[in-house]
């Protein structure tokens, strides 16, 4: 079958079928014209693949575990290469679910602020400005003292 119609039974689109050709995961023949033919297996392989992907693996590691299930049994190997990759997810889950919890308390900080989360709630916006008006009233006075001696 071509291209097109691989796409159409295995739900992906060709460029997707060429990104996987180009990184090993599947084999096509070619017609003199260059157009590329794939077996009827192809479809299943291509689910697979997507089912790989759909699990977090990246295509080298797809590559690496796409020989065990040519012989139909996995090899050692195999199998630390695939709890590898579920530790690594593991870790990425959990990174998240903090990134989550700290955009939660950020979240609840927002809607509920205090004076230890928030500057603007120490003390009041008008305070500097308070502050310079007493500091000019204080000059002006001791210019009136000094005016008036």
């Amino acid at each position: 079958m071509r291209i097109g119609e691989l796409a159409r039974r295995a739900g992906v689109s060709a460029r997707a079928l060429r990104y996987y050709e180009e990184q090993g995961l599947l084999t096509s023949e070619r017609a003199p014209s260059g157009q590329r033919f794939y077996p009827d297996s192809a479809v299943e392989r291509v689910r697979l693949i997507q089912q790989f992907f759909t699990a977090g693996l990246p295509s080298r590691t797809i590559l690496r575990i796409l020989p065990c299930v040519d012989a139909g049994h996995g090899s050692p190997e195999a199998f630390e290469l695939l709890e590898s990759e579920r530790n690594r997810i593991t870790t990425a889950m959990a990174d998240l679910a903090a990134a989550r919890d700290a955009l939660d308390r950020i979240i609840d900080i927002a809607h509920h602020p205090t004076a230890e989360h928030c500057p603007a709630l120490r003390e009041p916006g008008w305070a500097p400005y308070d502050a310079d008006v007493a500091a000019t009233d204080a000059a002006d006075s001791a210019v009136r003292e000094a005016v008036a001696v």
